[in-house]
């Protein structure tokens, strides 16, 4: 069996015995006192690296994606270390805004129009210092989804961000109506089964730029949007490939994990309320098709939902959104190379509910497992600020596709 393996009694036994004869003075000083410390840390060791790393599972049907992956994206076939001090999946979650760091980014802001009369906030990175691809026309292009009320702001948008710029690549962050500081100019938000607004992002983006060779990437929710787009458009669509990550398969799972007690004190109600402060500066359009008073009394999200989501996109009801949102159900249409990375321990999408038999029937898509990591978390490292497995993941799996993805885009 591996070192780690071994009767750590045995070994505490032996520091033990080496360090009384080595350290005679105070009982921490001791060298009971000491073997002590260290048989807890052998022990803990020896528990982190059978129980918590691991190599993530790799679910994918067609060999020829498996190979690719092995060869360009190697960091999905290698084991996952989370940060040894904060492994467990809420406390990653927690964490990781507070933790991580904010990379610097200088953003070119562009207000686009909706055919319903609305606005559209986009943020671009253009990169026009790109040394490997200085010819604005033909560099790389990744779209960018934040998750449920996230921007252009947050902290793993702006890494993947700065993962891209080492590449050379451009990036543009879709920023959901209403929620970048720009005014709603009709009383319509944005939900995670509705893709028009997507839809006239792809486009508009690629109008501009057709002969750069074009991505997506979408985190949380902005990676529910992303599969029911490419569920519904399959291999008609701009995009080479995508990347997703966190995303919630079975919103039905999702909210009955984050309406458990726990989970509802450290994530549900304070996401709710972020729901809400969202559109209340919007209150004044929105009261003309909403009772705001009863929105904003809600203390969970299936209930911000039902008064709110459901009933601005004409839903009949909330499970008729909650199917329609879910992403499991579309797929097995999508048309494009897709790699998704979850970790099982995350009680946004929990384990259970993440579709790995879909998945295998369906040669385009590649799940990415891991033991731990959260929703969003993926921290390693002792101190874990400037990267994370996500960052490494995306940075890998867009690279591939851009430098050789000729090897699985005629899958």
């Amino acid at each position: 069996r591996p070192p780690c393996a071994m009767d750590w009694k045995v070994l505490t036994r032996e520091l033990s015995l080496y360090l009384e004869s080595q350290v005679r003075v105070g009982l921490f000083g001791s060298g009971v006192g000491l073997s002590l410390v260290l048989g807890f840390g052998v022990a803990y060791a020896c528990y982190y690296l059978n129980s918590i790393a691991k190599k993530p599972q790799l679910v994918a049907s067609n060999d020829r994606f498996c190979r690719f992956l092995e060869e360009y994206c190697p960091v999905v076939t290698e084991t996952y270390y989370p940060t040894i001090w904060c492994w467990e999946g809420r406390v990653q979650t927690l964490l990781r805004p507070f933790i991580t760091s904010r990379p610097q980014v200088q953003y070119r802001n562009e207000l686009i129009k909706t055919a319903d009369g609305g606005q559209i906030s986009l943020d671009w990175f253009d990169n026009n210092d790109s040394l490997y691809y200085p010819d604005a026309s033909t560099r790389p292009t990744v779209l960018l989804l934040p998750g449920l009320t996230g921007t252009s702001k947050e902290s793993y948008i702006l890494h993947m961000i700065h993962q891209s710029e080492t590449l050379g690549y451009r990036c543009v962050v879709f920023n959901n109506r209403g929620i970048a500081g720009e005014d709603l100019l009709t009383p319509r938000t944005y939900c995670a089964a509705n893709t028009e607004d997507l839809e006239a992002v792809i486009h508009h983006v690629h109008s501009l730029h057709p002969s750069a060779p074009f991505m997506a990437a979408g985190v949380s929710m902005g990676g529910m949007l992303l599969l029911n787009y490419l569920g519904k458009t399959g291999r008609d669509t701009p995009l080479m490939a995508a990347a997703i990550f966190s995303a919630g398969w079975n919103v039905f799972e999702s909210v009955e994990s984050l309406e458990k007690p726990l989970n509802w004190l450290l994530f549900n109600y304070y996401l709710t309320t972020c729901l809400q402060s969202s559109i209340s500066r919007h209150q004044q359009m929105l009261e003309k098709l909403f009772d705001m008073d009863l929105v904003m009394k809600a203390r969970t999200v299936r209930e911000f939902d039902k008064q709110f989501t459901s009933v601005m996109f004409g839903y009949r009801s909330i499970d008729d959104y909650y199917e329609d949102a879910s992403p499991c159900r579309k797929l097995k249409s999508v048309g494009i190379p897709v790699l998704c990375l979850n970790s099982v321990d995350d009680v946004f999408s929990p384990g259970h509910a993440i579709p790995v038999e879909t998945a295998k029937q369906n040669a385009n898509v590649a799940l990415v497992l891991t033991s731990c990591g959260g929703h969003i978390g993926f921290l390693e490292g002792i101190w874990p600020r400037k990267c994370t497995y996500m960052d490494r993941v995306f940075k890998q799996f867009v690279q591939a596709v851009f430098e050789h993805g000729n090897k699985i885009l005629s899958m």
